[in-house]
């Protein structure tokens, strides 16, 4: 889809952006758990920190799809940021914290949707989403997490699990989504 789109914000784009929120936010607070037992699998290899990087793709996926389905200007940060808080109100294991994370997640992919001047939104916006999503997110990890510790192959594997997870979930799957919604007229395509 290639437009320029109004940035003014209506009801409907504050119903659906809440809706985008709250199926990812349960989605976000249900990963812990696979999260939870990916590092457990993977701690006696020494690999625990994949644990997180093979699934972090599920947790930046509210903000393209916020992104896509609204084409607004912030939708993307504050889609993830909704999306983060839902996770903590539910219970999630890092708490509040997790808002945190929804801000950085977010504001990494909607750096990528500035690159095309949030006038296109299909794989080349969201795979460049998902690359400023994984440089942005695993700059903070880099410090957050302690990952500068790691020797240099640990590092750039990381890098490239996270991209990959990241670009699946958030370029391939999204652009899927969004094409369903847009063959099942519950989306124009504009």
């Amino acid at each position: 889809m290639n437009k320029t789109r109004n940035n003014a914000w209506h009801l409907r784009d504050v119903i659906l952006l809440t809706l985008v929120a709250i199926l990812t936010g349960v989605l976000y607070f249900g990963v812990v758990f696979l999260y939870n037992a990916l590092s457990v699998a993977l701690t006696p290899l020494g690999l625990a920190p994949f644990g997180n990087d093979l699934i972090l793709g599920l947790w930046t996926l509210a903000a393209p799809l916020a992104a896509c389905l609204l084409q607004k200007i912030g939708s993307a940060t504050i889609g993830e940021i909704l999306a983060s808080a839902v996770e903590a109100i539910m219970g999630g294991q890092w708490g509040i914290s997790t808002l945190i994370s929804g801000f950085i997640q977010g504001i990494g992919s909607e750096l990528g949707f500035t690159f095309t001047a949030y006038k296109r939104y299909d794989m080349v916006s969201l795979s460049l989403s998902a690359l400023t999503t994984t440089i942005v997110t695993f700059t903070w990890d880099l410090f957050q997490q302690g990952y500068a510790a790691y020797h240099l192959w640990m590092i750039i594997a990381l890098f490239f699990t996270r991209l990959l997870s990241i670009w699946l979930f958030g370029a391939l799957l999204v652009h899927a989504v969004v094409k369903l919604l847009e063959r099942s007229h519950m989306l124009r395509a504009e």
